[in-house]
């Protein structure tokens, strides 16, 4: 009885490990993205100061509107706080 509980319990580490590799290399290849892009990269950032909007931000660097968003995925424009670092260079 104690030796088929040790190997349950050995199976099942086994099982965890290899799921974790799995997760780890599903991760580390980007899947999900299309091919050849591994999401948005970013080249250099700006702090945010009293008064910056996401408008003025990307007119300041020249960016458009759609690209801004692009390399700031996650942003809320209506909740931007002193301090918060804005992608300002980079690919999508």
């Amino acid at each position: 009885m104690a030796k088929s509980n040790r190997i349950a319990m050995i199976i099942n580490f086994l099982l965890i490990v290899a799921l974790l590799v799995i997760i780890s290399m599903v991760e580390s290849r980007g899947i999900g993205f299309p091919k050849g892009k591994r999401g948005p990269s970013c080249n250099e950032v700006h702090g945010v100061v009293d008064g910056d909007t996401c408008f003025d931000l990307s007119n300041t660097f020249n960016l458009s509107t759609a690209f801004f968003e692009s390399i700031n995925p996650n942003l809320n424009c209506n909740s931007l706080f002193v301090g918060q670092w804005i992608c300002v260079a980079g690919s999508a």
